[in-house]
C-alpha cells in the first residue's frame, strides 16, 4: 500500500477547498471595513425614524447591502450623499448566520427578503408613507426582486435601483464552474453559506426568482452595472428585461469611470448621480463625468 502522501486524493477531498476558495475570492472583494462597525451608529443622518419626506421627496429610501456588507459599511458614501439632497433614508441588516458576526447577507435570500419586508413595514409606519424606494447593491440589489413578487412588496415599493446586482446569478468569473467537477463542493456551499449558493448561476433559488419574467407591474426598475465587474459576471447578466426598466452601463454615462463592484457601491459619484435620477426620474439631471464633483 502506497504511504498517505502518495495516494491518490479522492475527488471529493477537493470540495472543502473549492468551496473555500469560491467564499475567499468574494471576501476578498468586500471592503476591509465591514470588520469594525456591525454595531456602529451612523452619525449622517440617516436611520433617523423621525425624519418625515418631503414633498420634493415623497417616499423614504431604503438602502439594502451586499453579501458580507452591514447597515453602515456599505453605505458611508452614498447614505450622507442622499440625506444631503433632503431624502429620508434607512438602512437595514439581513442575512445573519449564527456563529458569523460582523457579516451579513450569508443566510438563505428569501429568508432575508423576509427581514427586508419587516424592514419596509417599519419604515413605511414611522415615516407615513404609503410606498417606499429601495437602493441595493449587489446581492442588495437583487433580493428585493423576491419580496416583490412573492412577499406582498410590489404594493409597498415604488422604484427599486440596483447598483450591480446579480439578477441572474453570477460565474465569479468562471469560478463556480468547476463546482460540479467536485461532488460535494455545491451542497457544502449551500450547506456553509446558503446566501452565496443562492447567488450562483442557475440556482435553484434565481430560477424562481425568474421564472415568469424579471419584473412585476407597478414598480420602476432601474440597474446600475460596470463593465469593469468582476464579482457579478458577466456583467450583462445584471440586466432586467421588462417594462418600466432602465439598464445603464456606467460607463455609457462616463467613458473615463474604471469602478468596479465594490466601488460602485462605495464610492463611485458618478453612479450616485445616477441612482439619483432613478429616485426623481422627473428632475433628472445628465449623468457625465463632471458628476463626480456633484
Amino acid at each position: 500500500m502506497l504511504p498517505p502522501m502518495l495516494r491518490r486524493p479522492r475527488k471529493h477531498a477537493f470540495a472543502r477547498p473549492l468551496a473555500a476558495l469560491l467564499l475567499a475570492a468574494a471576501a476578498a472583494l468586500v471592503p476591509t471595513t465591514a470588520a469594525h462597525a456591525q454595531s456602529a451608529a451612523p452619525t449622517s443622518g440617516w436611520n433617523d425614524y423621525s425624519c418625515k419626506p418631503s414633498a420634493a421627496h415623497p417616499r423614504p429610501v431604503v438602502l439594502v447591502h451586499g453579501t458580507f456588507g452591514n447597515s453602515v459599511d456599505n453605505w458611508l458614501a452614498l447614505a450622507p450623499y442622499l440625506v444631503n439632497r433632503g431624502y429620508c433614508v434607512f438602512s437595514l441588516d439581513y442575512g445573519q448566520l449564527p456563529g458569523v458576526p460582523l457579516f451579513n447577507g450569508l443566510g438563505p435570500i428569501d429568508k432575508s427578503a423576509g427581514q427586508l419586508a419587516a424592514f419596509v413595514d417599519r419604515v413605511l409606519a414611522a415615516t407615513g408613507t404609503p410606498k417606499a424606494d429601495l437602493v441595493g447593491h449587489s446581492q442588495g440589489g437583487m433580493m428585493p426582486r423576491w419580496y416583490l413578487k412573492f412577499l406582498g412588496g410590489a404594493s409597498k415599493v415604488n422604484t427599486l435601483v440596483g447598483i450591480a446586482p446579480d439578477n441572474h446569478g453570477t460565474t465569479l468569473l468562471g469560478l463556480t464552474a468547476l463546482l460540479p467537477y467536485f461532488p460535494g463542493a455545491e451542497d457544502l456551499l449551500r450547506l456553509s453559506t446558503p446566501g452565496l449558493a443562492d447567488q450562483v448561476a442557475g440556482s435553484p433559488f434565481l430560477t424562481r426568482l425568474n421564472a415568469g419574467g424579471d419584473t412585476v407591474p407597478g414598480v420602476r426598475y432601474t440597474v446600475i452595472a460596470s463593465r469593469y465587474d468582476e464579482v457579478v459576471t458577466p456583467y450583462r447578466s445584471q440586466f432586467l428585461d421588462g417594462p418600466d426598466v432602465d439598464n445603464v452601463l456606467i460607463q455609457d454615462k462616463c467613458v473615463l469611470d474604471l469602478s468596479e463592484h465594490v466601488a460602485m457601491g462605495l464610492t463611485d459619484r458618478v453612479t450616485y448621480h445616477e441612482v439619483v435620477n432613478a429616485l426623481d426620474p422627473a428632475h433628472a439631471t445628465p449623468t457625465t463625468c463632471a458628476s463626480v464633483i456633484g
